[in-house]
């Protein structure tokens, strides 16, 4: 009896066993650990389908107002949907508002909307960017890019989740101002990177155009970042 005691004692109530094995790239909360690993999960089916197969094949030269529409649409719409059939465990016990996926969702909605429509026109008058191609628009901004936009930022912003958490996880023996100049750094170079790897993977696409394309990669991306700046540390606190 004394043995079974001692046992009963040492094991970690409330899934501390399961909490302790889990890996520190994932959250703790269920909803949230399945919300992202469904965004990234997902996240292959529409890069594949845009810089996979319409770009390369140029498919693109074909497509009038509606098939971009219709792209921005299967790219997106799936990440509101997918969710609704496929429930997570945790999220099966939740209201539709409580779960992770339509807060993030909702989020990445109003984030990236503001920055197709306002901060989109620094690119415009100071870059010289111009969309070509054949859209219907807001604001001269193509309805399509608001959309991909969605899908782009649910990506950036889980890999920033995932990432930060495992950074939080290995400088949480350190003093708390060495730990806010890591994550500080790490922020600002995922922000530049993340800005500057979308500018140079829509390269191939003609129908973007900049007076000065060197000028867009290197300032271009310094100001994107900027977005990202406020953002993913926001966005990871939250929830």
């Amino acid at each position: 009896m004394t043995a079974v005691r001692r046992q009963a004692a040492a094991k970690p109530r409330g899934g501390g066993g399961a909490a302790a094995g889990r890996s520190a790239w994932l959250a703790a909360d269920g909803s949230k650990r399945w919300g992202e690993k469904f965004f990234l999960f997902y996240t292959p089916f529409w890069l594949t389908l845009c810089l996979g197969v319409v770009v390369p094949f140029k498919l693109y030269e074909r497509f009038t107002e509606l098939e971009y529409l219709v792209l921005g649409l299967v790219s997106t719409v799936p990440a509101f949907v997918i969710p609704l059939f496929l429930v997570g465990k945790a999220d099966s016990i939740r209201s539709l508002k409580d779960r992770y996926w339509v807060k993030a969702n909702v989020w990445i909605i109003i984030f990236s909307y503001v920055g197709n429509y306002f901060w989109t026109h620094y690119f415009f008058t100071v870059l010289g960017a111009s969309y070509t191609f054949p859209s219907w628009r807001m604001n001269n901004v193509p309805h399509t890019t608001f959309l991909l936009t969605h899908a782009c930022f649910l990506f950036y912003h889980m890999a920033s989740n995932m990432t930060l958490r495992r950074l939080r996880h290995s400088t949480a023996h350190l003093p708390q101002s060495i730990r806010w100049s890591f994550e500080a750094a790490w922020v600002l170079a995922l922000s530049y990177f993340i800005a500057y790897l979308e500018t140079l993977a829509i390269a191939n696409f003609p129908y973007y155009e900049f007076v000065d394309r060197d000028i867009m990669y290197k300032v271009g991306s310094l100001f994107y970042a900027i977005y990202f700046l406020v953002s993913f540390p926001m966005f990871s606190s939250w929830w």
